[in-house]
């Protein structure tokens, strides 16, 4: 070990001359670089995707939670910049990883991401440097599979090098909770790493909170969100009972909501999107058959969620039978494609689930959505589609529209005049005054 090595890079990290190297300059990783550039430190992004790496060496933003001033100056001062090669990490002194964490077509964790880059971390990697993994994966990620590749340089955690994990917690669209002020748990492999990793995310960070462990700080992130899906679900459900008895749900989530206390308002909708209600709890079912226990609850939320797109597909077909419409050769338009309001994020939507729904029992499906010009093929997604304008035209030629996503750019109460059916899964129709009848909600 050398002497002091622990004091020097908290110095560094102090002082604002250590180096920061962001691995994945995605959803996450960009409004950390940016942070870290604000307050000083010189920071580079590593990212495989050469589009991303030159619209940053540019300096010109792709990601909405970053303000495209604060991206461009940084980049002129040159504060942060961009590559493809690794061998850049030698220089840097913190080390995050912020790459994907999908799952496979059976449901299973992918980290071969995670996998790769510490495999090329590892050629890399120096004494004095710490390096903590910021995606979300299942608890013991870390310890099992991060560690054991890294020593593979030679160099001892907690004695050569630092390693931590602390979970991201990126809301995309949320104007209130940024990076800086939400608050950020973190676990580290030796009281060392804990003490490193703490002292650099303090930097940035409002409030940060240490935890016991890695494993500690993983499986908080997937409860987290395992948390919002389950009752998700549960209003899901509700939604379906309440359409067997003729029940507004809407109207009973909102009254609900009145309570001061013992109740968080959750609403329904088309099913759940994003890059992690959709994919964390499957991480953490995944982890536990590993101990010979089966998480039902959570099992039966997914399966509820997952549903949600056909019974969509049910209401639109309920809604063109009342004006003596089938769905096969009906021409539907879909409002926002996004994940959810105000973004330009498609990642798990379900609206792809929707279109090909839709698709399959031979409806033309078109999409509106101001914030996702086009949708192209990626991952599970196989859609080429690019975004109609919302015009008279447009709603004229659909036998029916479904509110997706309820942006707050749109007029719904001009759309419902101009439509001639609605399904909203949204309750976006809420504020609407003339046009009920036309109206089909979830």
């Amino acid at each position: 070990m050398v002497p002091g090595m622990k004091e020097r890079i908290k110095q560094r990290i102090l002082d604002r001359t250590a180096k920061i190297g962001v691995v994945g300059i995605g959803y996450v990783g960009l409004p950390l670089a940016v942070e870290k550039g604000k307050v000083g430190y010189d920071v580079v992004g590593i990212d495989e995707n050469p589009k991303r790496v030159a619209m940053i060496n540019r300096g010109e933003n792709y990601i909405g939670d970053v303000k495209d001033e604060e991206l461009r100056e940084l980049v002129e001062r040159g504060k942060l910049r961009s590559t493809g090669d690794f061998s850049v990490l030698t220089d840097c002194d913190v080390i995050i990883i912020c790459v994907p964490t999908p799952l496979t077509e059976n449901k299973d964790p992918d980290i071969s991401y995670i996998i790769n880059v510490t495999e090329q971390i590892s050629k890399y990697l120096r004494p004095g440097q710490m390096v903590s993994l910021e995606s979300t994966t299942y608890p013991g990620t870390t310890e099992e599979v991060v560690l054991p590749l890294l020593e593979k340089s030679g160099l001892k955690v907690g004695k050569d090098f630092f390693l931590a994990y602390s979970p991201e917690r990126v809301d995309p669209g949320n104007k209130r909770y940024t990076t800086r002020n939400t608050s950020k748990v973190v676990g580290g492999v030796t009281e060392a790493c804990l003490e490193v990793a703490v002292t650099f995310y303090q930097q940035t960070i409002i409030n940060v909170v240490p935890v016991s462990s890695p494993r500690v700080a993983e499986m908080t992130k997937v409860f987290e969100n395992t948390y919002r899906a389950v009752n998700i679900a549960l209003v899901n459900e509700l939604a379906l009972l309440c359409h067997r008895m003729g029940i507004d749900v809407w109207e009973v989530v909102d009254a609900a909501s009145t309570k001061p206390f013992g109740i968080q308002t959750f609403y329904p909708g088309p099913g759940v999107g994003g890059h992690c209600i959709p994919i964390d709890p499957f991480y953490l079912t995944w982890k536990a058959r590993q101990y010979d226990f089966h998480t039902r609850f959570i099992e039966l939320a997914a399966e509820i969620n997952n549903y949600m797109p056909y019974f969509v597909l049910e209401k639109t077909i309920d809604a063109l039978n009342r004006v003596r419409k089938s769905l096969n050769g009906s021409d539907i338009l879909v409002v926002g494609v996004a994940y959810k309001k105000d973004i330009d994020d498609v990642r798990e939507s379900t609206a792809i689930k929707l279109i090909n729904l839709l698709r399959e029992k031979g409806a033309r499906v078109v999409y509106h959505d101001p914030y996702v010009p086009e949708v192209k093929p990626r991952g599970s997604c196989r859609l080429d589609m690019k975004s109609v304008p919302l015009n008279e035209e447009t709603l004229g030629r659909a036998d029916c529209v479904i509110i997706h996503t309820d942006h707050s750019c749109i007029d719904y109460e001009w759309l419902v005049e101009k439509a001639r059916l609605v399904v909203d899964t949204r309750n976006a129709t809420k504020q609407v005054k003339q046009g009920k009848g036309k109206i089909i909600k979830l």
